[in-house]
């Protein structure tokens, strides 16, 4: 306990799910937790949950580059640095016949899934190389490495968040910082909605956060580039 402590982490969509299963774990590791979340209803309830001292949140949406801005500056603000930043804002439209996909969907999950990668990463990387340390970890999954036949525009913007994660890995280490890839398997959030799926055998939001609690408390010298991991009973199937 307390590996982080007097860390700040930024995370975004932090009020639900992996986002704020994370930020529970990371406060237990003594961190300060800044979270920025699109959802106002979501705010309220995470902030009932894990409000102190250590914790805050704003609204705003990581596909905004004015938005993003003002995040990090009241997290700056309010915490005086950022050391870490969980890429996990993400979101998942099924588009089972390309024939018929809208492309506004195509739309959103790109303005989450790549253009927020990109946005935050850029902003956190202002903070972090003059300092000459921090480490970014980006949230792709596993459809970001294997198609899938019922969302592959999803899998297209899980692509696109892997390129920027693998290029800036080689970009920033002489900076002093790391960058690492997080890819779980199937999970039981609210990227499913209400399809019909066998959530009992999917990873939990915890399971997740478990892993990116264990990436970001690494020694500094050491960093986890990439790290893949599933459930046994849903590889069974």
């Amino acid at each position: 306990m307390d590996m982080l402590k007097g860390q700040t982490v930024f995370i975004t969509g932090g009020g639900s799910g992996i986002g704020k299963a994370t930020a529970a774990a990371l406060l237990e590791e003594g961190a300060n937790v800044f979270v920025l979340e699109f959802s106002a209803e979501r705010i309220a309830e995470t902030e009932a949950e894990l409000g102190g001292d250590r914790f805050a949140m704003v609204r705003g949406d990581v596909a905004d580059e004015g938005s993003v801005r003002a995040a990090f500056a009241a997290c700056i603000d309010r915490f005086g640095a950022i050391d870490i930043l969980v890429n996990n804002a993400g979101l998942g439209i099924p588009t089972p016949d390309l024939a018929t996909a809208d492309l506004a969907a195509y739309e959103k999950m790109f303005d989450v899934n790549a253009r927020g990668v990109f946005l935050c990463t850029r902003e956190a990387l202002r903070h972090m190389k003059p300092r000459g340390s921090g480490h970014i970890v980006t949230l792709v999954s596993m459809a970001g490495q294997r198609t899938n036949a019922g969302a592959p525009l999803y899998c297209a913007s899980k692509f696109a968040a892997r390129g920027i994660s693998l290029g800036l890995a080689d970009q920033v280490i002489k900076a002093g910082i790391r960058v690492s890839e997080i890819n779980p398997g199937p999970v039981d959030s609210n990227y499913w909605g209400d399809r019909e799926v066998p959530r009992e055998k999917f990873l939990s939001v915890r399971d997740v956060a478990g892993v990116i609690r264990f990436v970001v408390t690494m020694p500094a010298h050491m960093v986890v580039r990439e790290i893949n991991f599933d459930s046994m009973a849903w590889l069974a199937k």
